[in-house]
């Protein structure tokens, strides 16, 4: 019997959901607790702040 895959949902990101990661960004709140946060993969969120041109995942 094959496995089930999970139908991939894409969602947009709203001008809401950049301030957010903006603010984790300065806050230096690691990728994982963001992730949990904001229902996205750490691979959307780290594709998103290149793009934004802000750092995420500092390491303490």
């Amino acid at each position: 019997m094959a496995k089930k895959t999970k139908k991939t949902v894409r969602r947009e990101w709203t001008k809401e959901d950049i301030k957010e990661l903006k603010a984790h960004s300065k806050a230096r709140t690691p990728v994982v607790k963001i992730a949990k946060m904001t229902k996205r993969t750490e691979g959307a969120l780290r594709q998103k702040a290149i793009v934004l041109g802000i750092a995420l995942g500092h390491q303490r």
